[in-house]
C-alpha cells in the first residue's frame, strides 16, 4: 500500500472507479427520504464527478432511531470488547485491501496529492482503527478504596448514539479518529462527513458491513449542515456529539446541546498555530524544513498549520532565505499526479477566501517575498505557495485562520516577546519550538499556550498521544490516546453494602 503508483495508473483507476453516492443507513444504502441530491466535483478540474444524496432531519430521525434500537438490542453494545475488536480488524484488513481505491477516491473529490493519501492518511487511518480495536480489552475499570464492609466499582458503559461530524480537509483520518473509539466502546454510530468529501466515508461503511459490523452500528448520512448537522445536534436520542471543523459550527453545536438534551459535545475546532525560532536554535536548514512542512501540509488546509513563524531577529534573515529555498520542492500540480506536494484548493469558497486573505495582507502593510498568485491549472483552484514578511501580530493574517499555502514571518526581540506572541491568540492547538537549550526547552514549551508542543521538529503527536486545544481550539476531550474512550463512555458507580 505505501508504494506509489504512476500517474497514468492512479488515471486509469480514477475513470474506472465506482463513486459511492447514497446514504447508508441500517445496513443499506438508500436514497435520501426527500429524493434530494447534491453535486461533489473534482476541485483540481471542476469536472462534476457525481451527484451524492443530500439527507434532511426526517433521514436524520430514521437513522437515530435504527441506531438506537440496535444499541439497545445489545448485539453490539453487549458484546466484549474482544468480541467487537475482532469485527473491527477486519475492518482494518478491508480497508488496507482497498487503500489504492481509497485514496484516489479521496484525491479526486478533496484535491489531496495523491502521495500523501497514499503516504500518510491511509496508512495512518488503518494504523488507528487497528490500535483502538487492540486497545480496547487492554483498558481496566475500577474499584474504589472502600472500607472493607463496601465494595465500589467504577465502570465505563458505552455513551449510547454517537454522531460524529467530519472536516473536509482529512475525511479518512479523521473518520478513524472517531470511529475507532466510539465503536470499540460499544456505541452505534452516525456520521455526518463534509458535504465536499463524502465518499470514503461511504466506502469505509460498506466495509464495515463485509467485516461483520451489524446494521445499524455504522450509518452515514452525507448533506448540509443545516439539513444534517443541526437535526443531530438537536436530537434527543444522540448522546455525543463529536465535531471536527471551525470554531464558529463548534459554538452551534454547544448551543444544540443547550437547547435539546445536554448530550456530550466534544469540539476540535480552529487554530492559528505558531513556530517559534529562539535566539539559540540552530540547524536553521532543518528548522526551515519543518517551517515550511509545518505551513504548506495539504495546502495549508489544516487546523495545526503553522503561519505564524516567529524568529528572533538574530536568526531571521538567514532562516528567511532558507525558508525561501526549502520552497522548490513544493511544488503545485496535478493531484494525480505523485511528483506533486500540492494539490488543489477544496472549492470555489476556500479559494476565494484564501485569495482575499493575501490581498488583505498587502493592503495591511505585509511584505509579499514568495507566491501570492492563483496558478491556472486544469480550470482548477491552485494557489501559489506564498509567504508575507515584516508581518505584525496585530495583522488580520496573523490572528485569523487563512486555511490554505499562505503563512507569515514576524521578528521577535527576544526570546520571551516570541512566546509572549505565539500565546497572543485567540486558538491554541499546536505550537512548535526550536532551541538547543534543554532548560529552555522544557520552561518554553509548558509556557506555550497550546494543547500540543513539538520540539525542534513539527508534529502533532501520534495515535498514543491526545490531540486538542486550548481556548477557542477545543472543547469537552481529546481525539487519540487512552483519553478518547472517555469522550464516548458514561461513567457509572456501582456501590455495594457488604455488611
Amino acid at each position: 500500500m505505501s508504494e506509489l503508483l504512476s500517474k497514468q495508473a492512479y488515471v486509469a483507476l480514477a475513470k474506472d472507479i465506482e463513486l459511492p453516492n447514497k446514504a447508508f443507513i441500517n445496513g443499506q444504502f438508500v436514497n435520501a427520504i426527500n429524493g434530494n441530491s447534491m453535486v461533489t466535483e473534482n476541485p483540481a478540474t471542476k469536472v462534476v464527478l457525481t451527484e451524492i444524496v443530500s439527507c434532511d432531519a426526517e433521514d436524520v430521525d430514521v437513522a437515530v432511531a435504527n441506531a438506537k434500537a440496535v444499541f439497545e438490542s445489545g448485539i453490539w453494545s453487549k458484546l466484549a470488547p474482544s468480541e467487537r475488536k475482532s469485527a473491527v480488524l477486519k475492518l482494518a484488513d478491508l480497508i488496507e485491501e482497498h487503500a489504492t481505491e481509497l485514496a484516489v477516491l479521496e484525491t479526486l473529490e478533496a484535491g489531496k496529492p495523491i502521495h500523501e493519501c497514499v503516504l500518510t492518511d491511509l496508512p495512518e487511518t488503518i494504523s488507528c482503527i487497528r490500535w483502538y480495536a487492540e486497545a480496547a480489552d487492554k483498558v481496566y475499570d475500577q474499584i474504589s478504596p472502600t472500607a472493607s464492609d463496601t465494595l465500589a466499582t467504577i465502570r465505563r458503559e458505552a455513551a449510547g448514539v454517537v454522531a460524529c461530524i467530519l472536516p473536509w480537509n482529512f475525511p479518512l483520518m479523521m473518520l478513524a479518529w472517531k470511529l475507532g473509539p466510539a465503536l470499540m466502546m460499544g456505541n452505534s454510530v452516525i456520521v455526518k462527513p463534509a458535504e465536499s468529501t463524502s465518499m470514503t466515508t461511504l466506502k469505509v461503511a460498506e466495509l464495515a458491513i463485509k467485516a461483520g459490523i451489524p446494521p445499524g452500528v455504522f450509518n452515514v448520512l452525507p448533506g448540509f449542515g443545516p439539513n444534517v448537522g443541526e437535526p443531530l445536534g438537536l436530537h434527543n436520542d444522540i448522546d455525543v456529539v463529536s465535531f471536527t471543523g471551525s470554531t464558529a459550527t463548534g459554538r452551534h453545536f454547544l448551543n444544540y446541546s443547550a437547547l435539546s438534551n445536554l448530550k456530550r459535545v466534544v469540539l476540535e475546532c480552529g487554530g492559528k498555530s505558531p513556530s517559534v525560532v529562539l535566539s539559540d536554535a540552530d540547524d536553521l536548514d532543518s528548522i526551515a524544513e519543518h517551517v515550511v512542512g509545518a505551513a504548506l501540509w495539504n495546502m495549508g488546509q489544516n487546523c495545526t498549520a503553522n503561519s505564524r513563524i516567529i524568529i528572533h531577529k538574530d536568526l531571521k534573515a538567514e532562516l528567511t532565505q532558507k525558508i525561501v529555498a526549502k520552497l522548490d520542492a513544493w511544488q503545485t500540480g496535478d493531484p494525480l499526479d505523485p511528483q506533486f506536494m500540492l494539490g488543489s484548493i477544496i472549492n470555489r469558497q476556500q479559494y476565494e477566501k484564501i485569495l482575499n486573505y493575501i490581498e488583505i495582507g498587502k493592503k495591511e502593510g505585509a511584505t509579499l517575498i514568495y507566491g501570492g498568485n492563483a496558478i491556472s491549472l486544469n480550470n482548477g483552484y491552485f494557489i501559489e505557495p506564498t509567504i508575507f514578511d515584516a508581518v505584525t501580530p496585530t495583522m488580520t493574517i496573523a490572528t485569523e485562520e487563512i486555511f490554505g499555502p499562505v503563512f507569515g514571518l514576524i521578528e521577535a526581540d527576544s526570546d520571551d516577546e516570541a512566546i509572549a506572541i505565539a500565546n497572543d491568540s485567540c486558538y491554541g492547538l499546536q505550537a512548535s519550538l526550536y532551541t538547543r537549550d534543554l532548560k529552555k526547552a522544557h520552561l518554553y514549551s509548558q509556557a506555550l499556550k497550546a494543547g500540543t508542543v513539538s520540539v525542534n521538529c513539527f508534529s502533532e503527536g501520534d495515535i498514543s498521544t491526545p490531540f486538542g486545544g486550548y481556548k477557542l481550539s477545543g472543547f469537552g476531550g481529546r481525539d487519540n490516546s487512552l483519553m478518547a474512550f472517555d469522550q464516548y463512555s458514561e461513567v457509572k458507580t456501582t456501590w455495594f453494602d457488604l455488611s
